[in-house]
């Protein structure tokens, strides 16, 4: 049953805007998942996604089956590398990095996954990944050995987020990377709103109720909170 998604796309066609938490399973303890949950579960958050760039192998199962004896917020993984695939999740975000030209993870990292997913009951959703320039160098753009798009070019950045609902993309996400000391621009974020009929995730440093208000106003289906949350575990009581 396709739970996760039937949900994302009902609130996009009732204008009902969503929220998603990030944990990374390199940065979060297992001693804080008790602790950061709660803070979690007491606001209105609809997913938990839990995923890095550099993660060692089986820190995300142990991660998710401890979130899940605390929580029963859906987990989706937003996994960085196949590795990262657990059934312990509720479903994963099935990637595939548009804006970057290596194979590895245009198609290669797909199919690696293939085995794990068939023998799995995650729901998969198919995912088109935008990399934007966020003013730093991310996790993502040097574990992937690919450049962002420039927030200035707005054109390409919404040609790419068209190409990938026309390959059959379920999802657009405009990531500005963990960490980002820029969030996605607004006119990007309207620009591919414009132009494309299928939900829009928005992530990478927000950090301000302004932020993920303005995030909203201009598109954004979905807005991920990661590093700020990370930093300030209270930031969800300030939104």
């Amino acid at each position: 049953m396709n739970l996760i998604y039937n949900k994302i796309v009902t609130s996009k066609h009732k204008g009902e805007k969503l929220l998603a938490v990030l944990l990374d399973p390199d940065k979060l303890k297992l001693t804080e998942v008790r602790k950061t949950v709660k803070k979690i579960d007491s606001r209105r958050v609809d997913f938990i996604f839990v995923g890095g760039s550099i993660v060692k192998n089986g820190d995300t199962e142990v991660l998710v089956k401890e979130i899940k004896l605390h929580s029963k917020i859906p987990v989706v993984l937003f996994p960085g590398d196949y590795n990262q695939i657990t059934n312990t999740a509720d479903g994963i975000l099935f990637l595939t990095l548009l804006s970057g030209r290596n194979p590895e993870y245009l198609i290669e990292q797909q199919i690696k996954s293939v085995s794990s997913l068939q023998k799995s009951k995650l729901e998969v959703i198919s995912t088109g990944y935008i990399l934007i320039d966020g003013g730093v160098k991310t996790a993502v753009q040097k574990v992937s050995n690919t450049l962002p798009i420039s927030q200035t070019d707005i054109e390409k950045i919404t040609n790419t987020a068209c190409a990938g609902m026309y390959m059959g993309n379920k999802l657009i996400y405009l990531e500005a990377g963990s960490g980002a000391k820029d969030s996605v621009a607004v006119n990007i974020i309207r620009s591919v709103k414009d132009k494309i009929n299928i939900p829009l995730i928005v992530g990478g440093g927000i950090k301000t109720k302004r932020q993920l208000e303005s995030a909203y106003q201009n598109g954004a289906d979905l807005v991920v909170i990661g590093n700020g949350f990370e930093e300030n575990n209270n930031l969800l009581f300030q939104l």
